[in-house]
């Protein structure tokens, strides 16, 4: 009897390693001090000795049920952008860039080239956030997971100067919410996802006029990091006074959480135009709007509050950084929370 022999290959362990570095190695960054391989990862702060205040700021995350439909349709290499954005959106929405990430791969059985093709997205939402990868473990764990399929999660580290944090303690009545575009479903809600919608390849390999692809490319694709468009705002010289990243909750749970007390958040429902795959969620499952709107980000997948004067100036530099924004409310005096109307 032998490691291998229980289920746990440890040959197959190097293979992934191997075939990762070249992912990997695209998302370095001049501060990072170590190779990959080894049981750390350092990372020098001596970039950041000019802030007054430098802070650190974190997030972790997975991808969830999502999985589920990368395994049926045996697609692996977007579900790695998923696991960043999750983690680096929360981070820029606090204020902070995005300094470097670290990912955890739990596995019924290591297939060097799947573990690879997962870390492949991995690396992509690294560069898409300018955040370096910069270690990670694979635990191959027969009998606790089927050997096909596996768990995805992350943690990330980002810097932000004190005064830079957004917190919404200068928030005030008139203030505008610009929000920007998702790419659809993002990472949250398939446990809802997975009720309504048949989960076979046959389904999933549909394809739909109003989607413009197959159901399982548009529930597939990776959630928007909007690290690039926060930076672009910050860089324009528009002062974020507070900002949310819609995940699971939808509105109702998160638009909140970027509120001080005294405030409320009016969001028109009709000012962007809502992704298809949501109406067929809300068709095929049917469900009631107000729980598309309290578990979906139904086509926006963060808000920021700015002054009314830098509206313009924010919307042009999101535009820029390559998102597609629109002013979807205001701010009012009020008990705290969200009026969708």
């Amino acid at each position: 009897m032998d490691y291998k022999n229980a289920g746990v290959d440890i040959e197959a362990g190097y293979r992934s390693v191997e075939l990762m570095k070249e992912h990997i190695k695209q998302t370095m960054r001049p501060e990072v001090l170590t190779n990959i391989g080894g049981f750390s990862g350092a990372f020098s702060m001596e970039a950041f000795k000019n802030m007054e205040k430098p802070t650190l700021v974190s997030g972790t995350d997975g991808v969830g049920t999502k999985l589920k439909l990368a395994f049926l349709m045996d697609r692996h290499d977007t579900v790695g952008i998923d696991c960043v954005a999750m983690c680096v959106n929360d981070i820029a929405c606090a204020g902070g860039e995005p300094l470097f990430f670290l990912d955890y791969i739990a596995c019924g059985k290591n297939i060097p080239e799947k573990i690879a093709s997962i870390v492949s997205g991995v690396a992509e939402g690294c560069r898409q956030s300018g955040a370096a990868l910069i270690g990670g473990e694979t635990a191959e764990m027969p009998g606790f997971y089927p050997e096909d399929e596996y768990d995805l999660a992350g943690f990330a580290v980002g810097v932000v100067d004190e005064k830079d944090l957004i917190t919404g303690k200068d928030l005030q009545a008139g203030d505008v919410l610009i929000g920007m575009a998702s790419s659809g479903v993002h990472s949250n809600g398939f446990s809802l996802v997975r009720k309504v919608f048949e989960m076979t390849k046959e389904s999933l390999e549909t394809e739909y006029d109003c989607l413009g692809t197959t159901l399982g490319e548009a529930l597939l694709a990776p959630t928007k990091i909007y690290v690039k468009a926060l930076r672009s705002v910050k860089k324009a010289g528009v002062k974020i006074k507070a900002c949310s990243h819609i995940t699971g909750g939808g509105f109702y749970e998160n638009v909140p959480r970027m509120l001080r007390e005294g405030t409320r958040a009016v969001i028109a429902k009709n000012s962007y135009p809502v992704p298809p795959v949501f109406d067929m969620l809300a068709k095929t499952g049917d469900i009631e709007e107000k729980m598309m709107y309290n578990t979906f980000n139904m086509g926006i997948g963060m808000i920021v509050a700015v002054d009314p004067a830098d509206a313009e100036k924010a919307m042009e530099a999101v535009k820029a950084a390559g998102e597609t924004p629109y002013v979807i409310g205001r701010i009012e005096e009020g008990e705290k929370g969200v009026t969708l109307c």
